[in-house]
């Protein structure tokens, strides 16, 4: 059975943090990408938002691979309240603490757990070094992530992006993001990986805010952290 918090138990804050050089990449695309010039504008303040801790956000990502964002959402409330009724902050030692059946129960795959369980593990060890990623580039980060069982190069990228907001990646990986690039600079025509990486390269150093706003401009709604 799930287990509630305790009585009067206060939720951990979940801070909501903005980059601190979305104006100045936006200033510095305009200037230099005729598409930018034109996208920016279009979604007024709307900005990159990063919220939650690192191993919540992984795990959240784990749980919802290849089923629907409906479906996802039901078995990550499921699986929190199984972990400690915290939707908004699992801790790797509460997921630690269970038993594989009992994250089934949740609604989560076999291969799901032995991912969720090995991220923990991951965090619980030390093997992931969170403390020191403000300090390792890019590519230091995303070797550590891609060692965790589940974590592909895509999720590493969407996690430097959303949850630590570095400025200057580009996911070649991600279908939206060529959907986007073939739509606004090739006139919807198929598009290479050498080709998107050409346009991306002229967003240095600021690839990631460019690439909010491709996504922005496939569906006007908020892009979900």
């Amino acid at each position: 059975m799930p287990r509630k918090a305790p009585p009067g138990r206060r939720p951990d804050v979940v801070r909501t943090v903005t980059p601190d050089f979305w104006d100045e990449a936006c200033r510095h695309l305009s200037k230099r990408d005729r598409v930018m010039r034109k996208l920016i504008p279009v979604f007024g303040d709307a900005r990159l938002q990063s919220r939650g801790d690192a191993f919540t956000t992984l795990a959240r990502s784990i749980v919802g691979q290849q089923i629907s964002v409906k479906a996802a959402q039901s078995v990550w409330e499921r699986f929190t309240a199984t972990v400690d009724g915290a939707a908004e902050r699992v801790k790797p030692t509460a997921v630690l603490a269970l038993a594989p059946a009992q994250i089934r129960e949740a609604g989560l795959s076999a291969r799901k757990v032995d991912y969720v369980l090995d991220l923990a593990r991951h965090f619980e060890s030390g093997m992931v070094h969170v403390k020191q990623w403000q300090q390792m580039d890019d590519e230091a980060i995303i070797e550590e992530l891609v060692a965790i069982r589940g974590i592909g190069r895509w999720t590493a990228e969407m996690f430097l992006i959303f949850h630590l907001l570095r400025p200057n990646v580009l996911p070649l990986d991600d279908l939206g993001l060529m959907k986007g690039i073939s739509q606004n600079y090739f006139s919807g025509e198929p598009v290479s990986r050498a080709e998107a990486r050409e346009v991306g390269d002229a967003w240095a150093p600021f690839r990631s805010v460019a690439t909010w706003y491709i996504w922005r401009s496939l569906e006007p709604l908020p892009v979900p952290n």
